[in-house]
């Protein structure tokens, strides 16, 4: 099957473009500083893709990211006027979660086995496997009941158990309880979620981990002198 590869350095033609910012929250304005197009051909034309790779910058905190957009002949729709559109999908280096900023550096508070399991979910959520990333918040509510010494044989009742230690009202584990289920879809029967549900799902263990370690770590610092 014959290959044909063509490349070619252009000026970026959109002056602006919304992408995730990894400093930023969210999808911000970022401008394109340099464009490759990549156009490649196979089988005679049969199947054609086209990479649009970019270096680009936030215009707000000015963060440089690596963009490649990408597209090929199999992948199509119409509009509502009879157009043809090709499907696009997007890669940003270094990679991001969306519109979460992550902890950042307030991890230094978190005891080494959670900040490294959730700087391992995050990864995997950055680069979109979203079974693994559901494992990972799972073993993440798994690590956070044995830093508490929650008791139980499994994590329902240790979840549960952190209750009654006070470390978690009633309504935060039921929370709590959708992640494990949804962890153990991942892990028991393979099932990927929606990039929606695991966005909320870390939104959620954030805050747990920022009300359990994070806060309380800054408060003891920060007040140790008001006693």
């Amino acid at each position: 099957m014959s290959v044909t590869i063509k490349q070619k350095l252009r000026q970026p033609t959109d002056p602006e473009i919304e992408v995730a910012c990894i400093q930023c929250t969210g999808k911000t304005a970022h401008v394109a500083l340099a464009t490759v197009d990549v156009h490649g051909s196979e089988g005679d034309g049969a199947f054609d893709w086209h990479n649009e790779h970019q270096l680009v910058q936030c215009l707000g905190c000015k963060t440089l990211s690596y963009r490649i957009a990408s597209s090929n002949s199999e992948e199509y729709y119409y509009d509502a006027d009879g157009d043809i559109h090709y499907e696009e999908t997007e890669k940003l280096y270094p990679p991001r979660t969306g519109s979460s900023k992550g902890l950042g550096d307030d991890t230094v508070y978190l005891p080494q086995k959670v900040r490294q399991i959730y700087e391992e979910t995050l990864t995997a959520l950055s680069v979109n496997a979203p079974v693994l990333a559901a494992i990972g918040l799972r073993a993440l509510l798994e690590t956070v009941c044995k830093e508490k010494s929650a008791d139980g044989n499994d994590l329902f009742n240790k979840i549960d158990s952190l209750v009654d230690k006070q470390v978690l009202t009633p309504a935060g584990a039921q929370i709590l309880h959708k992640i494990r289920t949804l962890g153990n879809a991942a892990a028991h029967e393979v099932k990927p979620h929606s990039e929606r549900q695991l966005s909320l799902a870390l939104d959620i263990v954030e805050h747990l981990l920022k009300d359990v370690f994070i806060l309380p770590k800054q408060a003891e610092s920060e007040f140790e002198d008001d006693a």
